[in-house]
């Protein structure tokens, strides 16, 4: 007999869903058993994307509007007929690679944050009614940050890391988890163009990482199955670095 789908008969809603790591993360959901809602912009061609793809709906929205996300869960809601696993995916961007002291920086963790945590609110009262409710939350990819922009890099992962432990303990008691995939420089078509303009920046990002390498999105995806699945039921509060080792 054949292992049994880990993820069988739950029901997710992915952000950033048309390509890089919220696909990789959307194809790699269905491949175990769950039905996906896979959400982009409307001019991402997401519904188009998937239209072939059973297990996964295309499905268009302003994902950068806090004031639009609790209607799409609502929207979620209604074409999954419930929500299991939320994975939350923002892809905001800065005139140029992020260098530390930037004050950029700040105002994009702020949007961040309130992007996550509209998002969270309002679907948490739908994953309280799941006997496996997870949250994943995706942080910034290595190319938005410049080769000097190491401090700016860790602030963001330990923003995100403080605000997902605080998801955790708030949603423990209901048997929901909340963990966090910090991604190095992974090769998404935001980072190919980053590193197609910057190559300096691409060769500064493979030479300090361990594995000498850049990753893929699927590098990411296996990481989120662990986290949506019950292997990592007594998981939460805490993050996975993706990003091969780093060399200092």
């Amino acid at each position: 007999m054949g292992e049994p789908l880990r993820l069988y008969g739950l029901k997710a809603l992915v952000t950033n869903a048309a390509s890089g790591i919220g696909e990789a993360i959307s194809r790699t959901l269905i491949k175990h058993g769950a039905t996906v809602l896979a959400v982009d912009s409307p001019n991402s061609g997401v519904e188009q994307h998937f239209v072939s793809v059973k297990g996964i709906d295309g499905h268009t929205a302003s994902l950068n509007d806090v004031s639009r996300l609790p209607a799409l869960v609502e929207e979620a809601l209604d074409k999954l007929g419930g929500i299991d696993i939320l994975v939350n995916e923002f892809l905001l961007s800065a005139e140029a690679p992020l260098a530390d002291g930037d004050n950029q920086l700040d105002e994009l963790l702020q949007t961040r944050a309130d992007l996550v945590m509209t998002m969270c609110r309002s679907a948490l009262p739908h994953l309280k009614k799941s006997p496996a409710g997870r949250i994943i939350n995706i942080g910034f990819l290595r190319s938005l940050f410049a080769a000097n922009g190491a401090e700016a890099f860790a602030q963001s992962e330990q923003d995100l890391a403080a605000l997902t432990r605080a998801l955790g303990a708030e949603t423990g008691e209901f048997g929901i988890t909340a963990n966090y995939i910090q991604p190095g420089a992974i090769m998404t078509p935001t980072s190919r163009e980053v590193f197609r303009k910057n190559t300096e920046l691409r060769d500064f990002c493979i030479s300090h990482s361990a594995a000498r390498r850049l990753g893929e999105p699927v590098d990411v995806a296996k990481v989120a199955l662990f986290m949506a699945s019950d292997d990592s039921a007594f998981v939460s509060g805490t993050g996975v670095l993706v990003d091969g080792g780093r060399i200092s």
